[in-house]
């Protein structure tokens, strides 16, 4: 595979003007019950932005080449019983996933071959997936505010904590070794790894947090809550450097470009995603929609924008030509 090309960052001035000449590709199964009946749950990217993921109401999985858009091109992988909540990339390795559902398993392939590398039952509803950031485990939440620690080598659940709280999102430190959790009381709980003692609690929304996500560069973590917010957070001192204020519903996911520069938010009401610069907290960007978008997620190393909502089901945004 050739080496990722060195990408210069896009100024806050230049962006909106350059951004706006990438053009949208949609990705379309005509093998599901008409369009948008896929109903993604979760869409991710693999480390080098050579594949992106989705997982569905439908139970499967898709794997696109996102610059081949025709249906034949993916591959379609099967095997949850119930709903695919999330999917996500092992870090480590281009062709690695994992997937989980309310079925109880979480799931592990190698998108190459299409197979089942193995499974592991969790003893409750999954709903959302971590890779620790040497690939050598994942994070699995529960509907029950469990969450389930497997070993990736051996498939094998080594430990489970209990939350006190409802437990939504959760994502490691880019070390492995904090865990951070959004919780249904506004807050994000700091764990440390593999101690999985409290090292401190972010006092982030005053109604539940829903998601977050770490920028590449490790400076800001961006929360997400039910009250239509996304807070900007400084990981060296855990102070507030920004609230963006411009979604109309609740914070389904949040995602940063690859330099860390911008962020976007997605949610299941209102309509148009709105492109938003990190360092002066100035939104800088709007795309129209005709619909929510609740998953969104930045391509690993280019300004290619990948979210969900239009009615043809997965689109990314600069996939079909453009300046990014």
């Amino acid at each position: 595979m050739p080496p990722t090309p060195v990408r210069r960052p896009i100024s806050k001035d230049r962006f909106s003007a350059i951004f706006s000449t990438a053009k949208s590709q949609a990705y379309y199964d005509p093998s599901s019950r008409g369009p948008g009946s896929h109903a993604i749950r979760s869409i991710a990217w693999n480390n080098t932005g050579s594949f992106i993921a989705t997982g569905g109401a439908d139970r499967l999985v898709r794997i696109w080449n996102p610059e081949r858009a025709n249906v034949k091109n993916s591959t379609e992988l099967r095997g949850h019983s119930l709903a695919v909540e999330r999917v996500a990339w092992d870090p480590t390795k281009d062709g690695g996933l994992a997937s989980v559902s309310g079925d109880g398993f979480v799931r592990f392939w190698d998108v190459r071959s299409a197979k089942c590398l193995g499974e592991v039952k969790t003893g409750g509803e999954n709903f959302t997936l971590a890779w620790h950031p040497e690939g050598t485990a994942v994070a699995v939440g529960r509907k029950d505010d469990h969450v389930i620690f497997v070993d990736t080598r051996t498939y094998t659940a080594f430990h489970t904590i209990k939350e006190p709280v409802q437990t939504n999102q959760l994502i490691w430190s880019h070390s492995g070794t904090a865990l951070l959790i959004t919780t249904g009381e506004g807050r994000v709980r700091i764990l440390s790894y593999p101690g999985f003692e409290p090292l401190y609690t972010i006092n982030a929304h005053t109604s539940a947090c829903f998601c977050l996500e770490m920028d590449p560069r490790g400076k800001y973590l961006a929360v997400g809550g039910s009250d239509a917010l996304i807070s900007l957070w400084d990981t060296q001192d855990w102070m507030c450097k920004h609230t963006l204020g411009h979604m109309e519903g609740p914070l389904r996911s949040v995602a940063f470009s690859w330099d860390g520069s911008y962020v976007v938010g997605g949610s299941d009401e209102g309509s148009g995603l709105e492109i938003a610069h990190v360092e002066t907290g100035e939104y800088v960007h709007t795309i129209p929609t005709t619909h929510p978008s609740s998953c969104v997620a930045w391509h690993p190393s280019r300004y290619w924008l990948a979210y969900t909502g239009d009615p043809m089901g997965l689109k990314i945004i600069g996939a079909a030509g453009g300046n990014v």
